[in-house]
Order: C-alpha cells, then structure tokens, then sequence
C-alpha cells in the first residue's frame, strides 16, 4: 500500500497528464473549426437550384450565380467588400454575423499565445466566452439568411413562389447545413473550454497543498 501523500501525487499526475491531453486535443479541434467557419462564410452553396428551378444557380452569403436564360451560362456576382453587389439586406446581415462568428474563432486560434503568458484557466476561459459568443452569432447569422429568400435574384432563380422562409423549387446546400452544424460545434468546444479553466482553478489549490505538506 502507498502512503496516502504518495497515491494523492499520482493521482495529480495522471490528473495534469489528462488534462494536458484534452486541452492538446480541444486546440487541435477549435483550429478545424475556425477552418470550418472560413470554408462556410466564402463559400457560395447555401441555397442553390434544383431540377425544378427556372434557373440554375447558386447563392451564398455575398457571391451568388444565376444562369442566363438565353445561354444558360453562369453569370456571377458578390463581393464582400461592395454591400451594393450583395441582393438582400438579410444577406447582408447575415454576412456580417458569420463573418464575425469567424473572426472570433480565428482571434481564439491567435490567443493560443497568451498560455506562455497567463494562467492557462484563465487562457480557457477566455477561450470559452469567445466560443460561445461566436456559437450565438451563427444562430443570428442562420436565423436571419432565410429572411432575404423573397429578394428579386433569388425568386428570379427558384420560382415566384418564394418568400422569406419558403424556399420554393430551390434547396439548402452543404454550406448552410454545415453552418448549422458549426453551432453545436462551438457549443462544445466552449462547454470542454470552461470545464478545462474550472479544472485548472482546482488543481492550484491541491499542488500548493502538496508543497506545504512536503515541507512538514
């Protein structure tokens, strides 16, 4: 049998090393999900055409494709930094709410520098309320996007039947569904976040106990 100050050691040791482990894991997993978001916000296929649509083309959240209808070739247009070009004011909400949701969760890749200057609970949970904050804004960002489905372009490409929330003869594409999914992702990474800061706050206490133990 182990001495009790003995087992309480190792059992800190394999605490920290099991720590270490999920912090090193939930790094690796926050940088593909600020991949994630970047690939959602450029790409254009959140809603697109169907084999039922007037027109064959494909939106997204500023850059969008419509066909021609004498030549039925692509015509594209959107730009992120011309509002003007984007059709919908929704569009242009819902821009600015994802890209903001995803340059938050590039900034917690950046803050992954301050673990060599600040408490690493406190690097977590800093982390977390960024997280959080980011899962919220794609939920506004969501929320909102169908609200400009009635604009001229879009009911140009899926029908007169379309309006705010009704889609009509077009379809969600993977970007949108994938943004939906972002959601539940930054909700977990931020929940494993504050658990890793709240374990972190523990943890002081018990080493110091050790140390003082030690010197008795």
């Amino acid at each position: 049998m182990l001495p009790a100050t003995e087992a309480v050691k190792i059992y800190q040791t394999n605490y920290v090393r099991n720590a270490r482990a999920i912090g090193v894991l939930w790094a690796i997993f926050t940088i593909c999900f600020a991949i994630i978001t970047v690939v959602v916000f450029i790409q254009p296929y959140w809603i697109g055409d169907s084999v039922n649509t007037p027109q064959s083309g494909y939106f997204g959240l500023f850059y969008y494709c419509i066909g021609n209808p004498i030549t039925s070739e692509l015509v594209c247009k959107g730009s992120v930094l011309d509002f003007n070009s984007i059709p919908s004011g929704a569009f242009k909400t819902a821009m600015f709410f994802v890209g903001t949701s995803m340059l938050l969760n590039v900034a917690t890749m950046v803050s992954f520098g301050l673990f060599f200057f600040c408490s690493a609970a406190s690097v977590y949970k800093i982390c977390a309320w960024v997280q959080t904050s980011s899962a919220v804004l794609l939920v506004m960002g969501c929320m909102i996007y169908p609200d400009g489905w009635d604009s001229a372009e879009v009911k140009r490409m899926c029908g007169e039947q379309t309006s705010k929330y009704t889609l009509g003869n077009c379809t969600v594409r993977w970007a949108y569904i994938l943004a939906l999914i972002c959601i539940l992702d930054a909700l977990m990474l931020a929940l494993v976040a504050f658990t890793l800061g709240n374990r972190q706050d523990k943890l002081l206490p018990d080493e110091f106990e050790l140390e003082t133990g030690g010197k008795k």
